[in-house]
């Protein structure tokens, strides 16, 4: 069985909602740049293939098919006449080739759940999907189509019982959960900041699936201004629980970077360091769980040089069993890159922390309902633990 398969098509970068949009392209393609420079591409271990589009059929699985013709009409034209679906606002704005763009992203995400689950790879890595705000109607928060939906629809499709979705991205992973909301075989997990102070707004402690599907989302809204230590605790006192307890046969994660201390979109203060940890619980729990059917996702991410290259190289380097040292410095071959081609400074170091300790604490050492933190974790603890005969004082 392959280790890791890792899907890259310079294709990718054709998703560009133009200049001056945060979700630039650059992103993915620095991000591949260094995954190669530090010799990842190239592990024995590792396979990178390309990418093919999803068709409108698989698309339509989770979409309505008014949204792909009008996502169609405005690929053609981005100045076409098109009401609705949310098309043509500042933070998804049309552009040409939109469809065949995100039909992309859609079909790397398929293809990565399909090799997955069939066996050809034991880990995948798609760093171009994890568009997790897409609606079965409409565009929004900077994703057309929802790749991870239609991923996750895909398998269901194949006659697999239990996915868990877990999504550490910044912002609410809201597409997803209305997707599922009211389906018992996915549970989805979101560990966020709060909708009070954030788009999209959604994805609080009392929302927790419809009423086929009680207590399949589990959210987690997280005040402004949490770091490393408040973030981990968060997610170590809430996604292993939950998990474990619905025992899925496949874990699918978004990893979207921004809730990164330099990001300019959201107010967390978190480490590529406290990131690197989360990746490695969740590929953990894969291991424990799935047999180790693990497809982990890109995301949000606006810190086009800081932040993403750096957070998504470790999330393919934990997926090739292939760990990279966060004190490690970055190959001078890309910092040059990146100062000859975006005229900026590369970060020196893989992590953040110079190899400082991240003290989180375990909350079997003690709920303080003082600290804001702990309040957020045990409104949800409190809101779906019963249901899955999980006690949120001390499990």
């Amino acid at each position: 069985m392959i280790g890791a398969r890792v899907v890259w098509d310079q294709r990718f970068t054709s998703y560009d909602f133009g200049p001056g949009h945060p979700m630039h392209p650059s992103r993915l393609e620095l991000t591949h740049r260094l995954c190669d420079e530090l010799g990842l591409l190239s592990l024995p271990q590792v396979t990178v293939v390309g990418a093919e589009e999803a068709t409108d059929d698989q698309i339509r699985t989770v979409h309505t098919a008014a949204l792909v013709e009008a996502v169609r009409a405005v690929s053609e034209d981005p100045r076409a006449d098109v009401t609705g679906h949310g098309l043509g606002m500042d933070d998804t704005p049309s552009f040409a080739g939109m469809h065949d763009a995100t039909a992309l992203a859609v079909g790397a995400t398929i293809d990565s759940c399909r090799a997955v689950w069939t066996g050809e790879a034991s880990h995948a890595v798609n760093i171009a999907g994890g568009l997790h705000h897409g609606m079965p109607d409409s565009v929004a928060g900077f994703c057309v189509y929802n790749d991870i939906a239609v991923g996750i629809q895909w398998l269901l499709d194949q006659g697999v019982e239990r996915v868990a979705y877990v999504d550490v991205d910044v912002h609410h992973g809201d597409g997803v959960e209305r997707a599922f909301w009211d389906d018992p075989r996915v549970m989805t997990v979101s560990v966020h900041e709060t909708g009070a102070a954030l788009f999209p707004g959604t994805g609080f402690p009392g929302d927790t699936g419809g009423p086929r599907a009680p207590d399949s989302a589990v959210n987690v809204a997280l005040p402004p201004g949490t770091g490393d230590e408040g973030w981990l605790r968060a997610i170590h006192s809430v996604v292993p629980q939950v998990v474990r307890a619905f025992r899925p046969q496949i874990l699918v994660t978004q990893h979207g970077c921004d809730a990164h201390y330099a990001d300019p979109l959201s107010h967390l203060t978190v480490s590529i360091d406290a990131m690197e940890a989360a990746y490695r619980l969740v590929h953990d729990l894969a291991h424990e769980l799935t047999g180790g059917k693990w497809v982990a996702l890109g995301g949000g991410g606006y810190e086009l040089v800081e932040v993403v290259p750096r957070a998504w190289t470790h999330l393919v380097a934990i997926a090739a069993h292939q760990p990279v040292s966060l004190t490690l410095d970055t190959p001078q071959p890309w910092r040059d890159y990146v100062a000859e081609h975006y005229g900026r400074d590369a970060p020196l170091r893989m992590g953040d922390l110079d190899g400082r300790e991240i003290r989180y604490g375990t909350w079997e050492s003690g709920y303080e309902p003082e600290r804001p933190v702990d309040a957020a974790i045990m409104a949800t603890r409190r809101a779906v633990f019963p249901g899955w005969g999980l006690d949120p004082w001390f499990d």
